[in-house]
């Protein structure tokens, strides 16, 4: 049986689910309900040969702890694809929150199983959670985030002694544009030459045009990452970026061919230290 349920309390920006207690400054993105974003979004995320499937999920879940008889939380849940695949990789029980209704009414109806729960909540409110979990994970939501280090001590205060946080974002050198210049520097033929950095240091909110105007992604350092994770009381066991394999820029030119500039992803694999 699928469960998903849905509550609605007040916030600074609105009605949203479980935003219960006092008002909170941080924004809570929601574009995900918009409907031509989540058409366009919801077509890439379920084409067999994306960054996503090819290039995310693979290093993601190679990073997961062993998940048999363990509690799950899945932040940012999305559609279910990966909240499905933990219950399927043996876990006792596995939440997966995420605010937009669309995401959650499509994992409901396609990636549900007994031992899933769906509930419509903002990131920003783990703190109204009353469970704690064995293990948190994170695709792709994080960028989300206004203030990374207040979601990392979150996290850290919903999670069990010795649990693990598995999370992937954008890279920073991906978030630095801007979208006041194009992302690559091309030939006259449209071959990448290099990527754009714009204001690396320049940390905060990036308005960007992708699908719809004014899409929004907060931009961090390397460091403040890292520093944000150490500050929540974390112990950093392992961080990947993402590649792309020859193999792969072989078999399939037109979406990973030419020229790896820069990383899109970063991960960070975390332990809540004793």
């Amino acid at each position: 049986m699928v469960k998903y349920r849905k509550r609605t309390g007040r916030g600074a920006c609105g009605a949203y689910p479980f935003a219960f207690g006092k008002e909170e400054s941080m924004a809570k993105q929601n574009v995900y309900d918009n409907e031509l974003f989540f058409r366009d979004f919801s077509a890439k995320r379920l084409a067999e040969i994306s960054f996503n499937e090819c290039i995310e999920s693979p290093i993601l879940l190679d990073m997961l702890p062993e998940l048999h008889g363990k509690t799950v939380l899945d932040v940012g849940c999305g559609m279910g694809q990966h909240t499905k695949q933990y219950a399927d990789m043996g876990a006792a029980a596995v939440l997966g929150i995420d605010i937009s209704e669309k995401m959650l009414r499509y994992a409901a109806e396609h990636n549900g199983g007994e031992r899933i729960t769906y509930r419509r909540m903002a990131m920003e409110d783990l703190d109204t959670l009353e469970e704690q979990f064995d293990l948190v994970v994170s695709s792709l939501v994080f960028d989300y985030a206004e203030d990374f280090e207040a979601l990392m001590k979150s996290i850290f205060r919903r999670m069990k002694e010795d649990a693990r946080l598995v999370f992937s974002m954008s890279h920073p050198m991906a978030t630095t544009w801007d979208g006041t210049c194009d992302r690559f520097t091309r030939t006259e033929t449209g071959e990448r030459l290099w990527a754009n950095l714009r204001n690396y240091n320049r940390e905060g909110l990036r308005r960007v045009k992708w699908v719809v105007e004014d899409y929004e992604v907060y931009h961090r350092t390397f460091s403040t990452l890292i520093n944000s994770i150490i500050r929540a009381g974390f112990v950093i066991e392992e961080c990947q970026e993402a590649r792309i394999s020859e193999e792969m820029q072989r078999k399939y030119p037109a979406m990973f061919g030419g020229v790896v500039h820069r990383p899109d992803f970063v991960f960070f694999r975390c332990r809540k230290a004793p």
